[in-house]
């Protein structure tokens, strides 16, 4: 499979998986193919509803945004989900 085929499949697993938390704001955050294992390792962003709550609170100095991270192996020879995992992003000051 290709790269756009890799994310479409990886959005469609995160979007899936977690429908009934109301996610938004759905985002390819990072990707890479590992030639090794045959393996694609896409990185998708999103929000739930209760982010929302958080980005009051760091506008007025109180905390950070609250996003999700998720990092979703794919097989590269049928797109099936291999392992989801959590991702944490540095935060950059």
């Amino acid at each position: 499979m290709d790269v756009k085929q890799a994310v479409k499949i990886a959005k469609t697993h995160v979007t899936d998986l977690f429908a009934d938390e109301e996610i938004e704001d759905i985002g390819l955050e990072e990707v890479e193919f590992d030639e090794s294992v045959g393996m694609w390792i896409v990185t998708i962003g999103f929000s739930r509803p209760w982010d929302q709550k958080n980005a009051l609170t760091a506008a007025l100095g109180e905390g950070g945004l609250g996003r999700s991270y998720k990092v979703v192996r794919l097989a590269n020879t049928d797109g099936r989900m291999v392992a989801l995992e959590d991702h944490f992003l540095s935060a950059i000051n």
